[in-house]
């Protein structure tokens, strides 16, 4: 499915505007397929958490945060039940100075307003204070700092096989050696090789899997009672104590902030 918020020939526009801004609120989920265009996009939920996948990995976005995808790189993206958010589409040579990787950010109240005001922009020129506001979102993207709601993917075929299965099952309990003998590696080499492709432990990267996973049922309406059980914790108070080590406060406190 290829249901853009903006037409795809703009999209691929190397001219002005300088960006683009557009949001959208529907009551099902949505989805498209994996797809890229040559403007740079930041995009942001102002309700539920949404997943962007890359061939170089899974980003999780609740609505603290946004996600910047540089051009050209192909992505799809996917709502957890209704969808409520927007984007931002930045020309391809005003992305020089962003990032040129992807990136999830923590939203700042300075870019949240300026967002909101140039969506209400009409098509045409912009006026000197609409350039300003302009700068002002180009600034933010690059400025505000990076959080860790990524899941990076290995580049390994074996080591692909195991992050893919336990990405779509984190809650499976197989150890290490088990993965490895799955896969046909070693489990050393396995170890060595999850550090060196995705910059985690395997376990890091594991437990990372889990708790993005917990973000994703949290936001469909699952209990944390349900969460914890379903994703293999002994305990309620055991993945309490992980989630708000991993992003700083309690699972109910995280959704009550992001709302």
């Amino acid at each position: 499915m290829r249901d853009f918020l903006v037409d795809p020939h703009r999209l691929s526009s190397a001219g002005e505007p300088v960006i683009l801004v557009t949001s959208r609120h529907q009551p099902e989920m949505r989805q498209t397929d994996r797809h890229a265009h040559a403007r740079g996009q930041l995009l942001g939920t102002m309700q539920g958490v949404v997943t962007i996948g890359t061939d170089h990995g899974r980003w999780l976005i609740p609505p603290v945060n946004a996600v910047w995808l540089p051009p050209h790189l192909e992505h799809d993206f996917r709502s957890h039940g209704a969808f409520h958010g927007w984007s931002v589409y930045v020309a391809e040579q005003a992305c020089a100075a962003l990032p040129d990787a992807p990136r999830v950010i923590r939203l700042s109240g300075l870019l949240n307003e300026a967002v909101a005001r140039a969506a209400t922009w009409q098509e045409g020129a912009f006026s000197e204070p609409q350039a300003r506001i302009a700068g002002v979102i180009l600034d933010e993207i690059a400025a505000l700092p990076e959080e860790a709601l990524g899941l990076p993917m290995p580049t390994d075929p074996r080591l692909q096989k195991i992050a893919g299965a336990i990405a779509d099952d984190p809650a499976e309990r197989r150890s290490m050696a088990e993965w490895a003998t799955w896969a046909g590696i070693a489990p050393r080499t396995l170890s060595r090789r999850f550090v060196l492709e995705t910059g985690l432990t395997f376990s890091a990267w594991r437990q990372r899997a889990l708790l993005l996973r917990s973000l994703e049922m949290l936001a469909a309406g699952n209990s944390v009672t349900t969460v914890a059980f379903d994703l293999g914790y002994e305990t309620v108070s055991a993945f309490i104590e992980l989630f708000r080590a991993h992003f700083g406060t309690t699972p109910a406190r995280y959704f009550k902030r992001s709302n």
